[in-house]
């Protein structure tokens, strides 16, 4: 025996109705009085949602049966912010694919993104950042509500629907029905007096709050990797929070360059280095010191590129191991005039015989200069111009003359 059988009557369905019964109910009359087919209807539409929302779920039509709506109420299912609104219930019935226009509430709180500026040493030996924030929380002081406990908070002129009809007469027997978001409410359906509304928050039901993240950068990490914090983002009434995604951004390294797990360095070494052997040192980003050596009788050409394994980049997730340290050299010549002119010959004498080139009637003697490219950009030579003229591109020409 049912105490009050008020929402088994408003989805013409007998008390002792099955659950399958009941989703047919709700199917015919929720696709009869949703408001982008009767914008009038938008009360009646909430009212089928709260009676399905109660009956569809045993826990909720148990307690309905026995206390009716009273019990409801006391029990922390209906009353104020108990329903769950109808346009979800609507869009989780038909999998979210019914609904045509109007406000829809997000179940889930919106993803946020920061970028975090990082060092190439911070990806190679692993830190721990702070990020500082701002996110919104529930308010405490309302507990999420917007308003004092107990207030109607329906929105007085869309009935909840959120949305508005707008009646225009273009003849006589006929009009021209406009649906827009409601004014009032912003097309949320709630709305409360200045009065009613909360103080700390100002009915918004969330406040701004500041949140420090530990952001723990892990050996090997990449540039642009993300960092996702799960359910640290913003809250909202019934709304499960978003997530924060923290991208990683490196900054440009004045030495070293990142290729995957390698790392490239440039290094100048002497002329005479490079000719008779060298040592030279690299520093690493973790500030051991990598001793180079090229024997003597080993010669370092300009643009050499040598490897050493295993001191590059530690593998994302498998930090023993290693990529490799590439080296690309460059030779660094003495400035002209560095030898006396009659030591030239002498000097001449340590290198692998050269052949003499003689000059001939048939050949013209020349001078060599320094070239500057960027002296010789936008200079123009004689007949460059009626060159220029000349072959103008037959489109261009066109459209200049389409514009004109």
């Amino acid at each position: 025996m049912v105490k009050e059988t008020g929402y088994y009557d408003l989805l013409g369905v007998k008390p002792c109705a099955t659950i399958e019964e009941i989703k047919r109910a709700y199917r015919r009359l929720a696709l009869r009085y949703h408001p982008d087919k009767n914008p009038s209807e938008g009360e009646r539409f909430k009212q089928i949602s709260q009676a399905y929302e109660v009956l569809s779920d045993p826990q909720k039509r148990s307690l309905y049966d026995r206390g009716g709506e009273r019990a409801m109420k006391e029990g922390g299912v209906g009353g104020r912010g108990g329903f769950g609104p109808p346009m979800d219930i609507f869009d989780l019935f038909f999998g979210g694919g019914a609904r045509m226009h109007g406000p829809r509430v997000e179940r889930r709180g919106k993803t946020t993104v920061h970028q975090l500026p990082v060092t190439l040493e911070d990806l190679y030996s692993g830190a721990t950042r702070k990020l500082s924030l701002q996110k919104n929380v529930i308010c405490r002081s309302c507990s999420g509500r917007g308003g004092r406990e107990g207030i109607d908070t329906r929105c007085s002129k869309c009935h909840g629907s959120g949305v508005e009809v707008i009646v225009h007469q273009l003849a006589p027997n006929v009009v021209h029905h406009i649906q827009t978001m409601c004014p009032q409410c912003q097309g949320h359906g709630e709305w409360m007096r200045p009065l009613d509304r909360c103080l700390a928050c100002n009915g918004r039901k969330v406040i701004r709050e500041k949140k420090v993240l530990s952001v723990h950068l892990d050996r090997g990490m990449a540039d642009r990797q993300k960092i996702t914090f799960h359910q640290e983002g913003d809250q909202g009434p019934g709304l499960e929070p978003g997530d924060i995604v923290i991208v990683l951004d490196q900054k440009e390294h004045p030495v070293f360059q990142r290729r995957g797990n390698d790392l490239i360095v440039k290094k100048e070494v002497e002329l005479v280095d490079a000719l008779c052997g060298c040592k030279t040192v690299i520093h690493t980003l973790d500030n051991r010191r990598l001793l180079l050596t090229s024997r003597p009788g080993t010669i370092i050409k300009p643009g050499d590129v040598k490897c050493i394994p295993n001191e590059g980049m530690p593998i994302y997730r498998s930090p023993a191991q290693k990529g490799k340290l590439i080296i690309q050299f460059q030779v660094k010549f003495p400035e002209p005039g560095w030898l006396p002119t009659h030591q030239l010959r002498q000097f001449q004498t340590f290198f692998p015989r050269r052949e003499e080139v003689m000059a001939t009637e048939d050949t013209e003697e020349v001078e060599l200069r320094e070239y500057f490219p960027h002296l010789e950009h936008g200079r123009h030579f004689p007949g460059e111009a009626y060159r220029e003229d000349e072959f103008e591109d037959p489109v261009r020409h066109n459209v200049q003359c389409q514009t004109s």
